[in-house]
């Protein structure tokens, strides 16, 4: 019996929820739409409590790290997010 206890498998770990500090992406959701500018993305960063932001471009590689302080913004070839 200890050794079908022992063969077990552990428990998979809950997902991390993610710090505290995170910024918001829900308070900028009236920016979808609009054509990404310097004061564009500074407004986002700022109404989602982001220290800093990152543009997505169509088929763009990034790396798959996540920073709860970093705002993603996807926009299209016409650069409107």
């Amino acid at each position: 019996q200890a050794a079908e206890q022992a063969a077990a498998p552990a428990p998979a770990a809950a997902p991390e929820a993610p710090p505290i500090g995170s910024c918001d992406a829900t308070q900028v959701q009236s920016l979808v739409g609009q054509a990404l500018t310097d004061a564009v993305s500074d407004q986002a960063r700022t109404d989602a409590g982001a220290k800093s932001v990152r543009v997505l471009k169509p088929g763009q590689m990034t790396t798959m790290e996540f920073n709860g302080e970093r705002l993603n913004l996807e926009v299209d070839a016409k650069n409107v997010i």
